[in-house]
């Protein structure tokens, strides 16, 4: 970072500033999520004027105490990233186990250390961050959604006890690559209870059950089933 700045300097900046954090903001507002093209601005402008600052006040370190004051430039910096933390923080939301925003908070994040840069002067790397952020944001989604996830829901069976084995549902579940991770039996006069956490692979995003529940509908002594993802 140079220790003195033209005002020439300081507008190529600021405008790589804007045209970045537009950039990846039109992808977030696109996608419909809560940190949009104006809040991916300001948060990237913040951080770059921030920087800009730290810049233009590195002439008065090292100056006598009677002339200038000698400050700790790097505090600018690294309060915005501090900061930018508890914005960060509440676009994460949990409800039970899912938890969504992870993406809008780490795109936060990265679009304060891209106007870091750019107010720092390191534009090649300003530039090389904001077009791999790019890359990121569009191509790989369409490369997440032919991975396959961990996928949960909880099976409820009632069952007559004396037409139906444990053992033979059980089977049937790991048969179809369905992992068993609670397995919990109520057994009761007439009619037993079964609950499950079951888990097992599917595509990302996609409701449907596994195959092995339509099985389980007609297995012998099932009397009724219930699926909660």
């Amino acid at each position: 970072m140079p220790v003195y700045i033209t005002w020439h300097d300081v507008a190529l900046r600021l405008g790589l500033t804007l045209i970045a954090g537009a950039v990846i903001g039109f992808n977030r507002d696109e996608r419909g999520r809560p940190a949009g093209l104006r809040t991916t601005i300001l948060v990237c402008l913040a951080s770059s004027v921030a920087m800009l600052q730290a810049n233009l006040l590195m002439p008065t370190i090292g100056k006598a105490p009677n002339s200038f004051v000698v400050l700790d430039l790097m505090r600018l910096p690294l309060g915005i990233l501090t900061g930018i933390g508890f914005i960060g923080g509440g676009a994460i939301l949990r409800r039970d186990d899912l938890v969504k925003g992870l993406t809008t908070a780490a795109t936060i994040w990265l679009v304060t250390v891209i106007g870091l840069c750019f107010g720092g002067g390191q534009l090649g790397l300003g530039v090389a961050a904001t077009v791999l952020a790019i890359v990121v944001l569009w191509n790989l989604r369409w490369v997440a959604r032919f991975i396959p996830r961990v996928r949960r829901a909880t099976l409820v069976l009632e069952v007559d006890p004396p037409d139906v084995e444990e053992s033979g549902i059980r089977r049937l579940l790991l048969s179809a690559h369905c992992q068993i991770e609670t397995w919990g039996v109520l057994y009761g006069p007439t009619e037993s209870r079964i609950e499950s956490l079951v888990s097992w692979k599917g595509p990302h995003n996609d409701p449907t059950p596994p195959g092995v529940v339509r099985d389980l509908t007609h297995f012998p002594g099932v009397k009724r089933l219930e699926w909660k993802p």
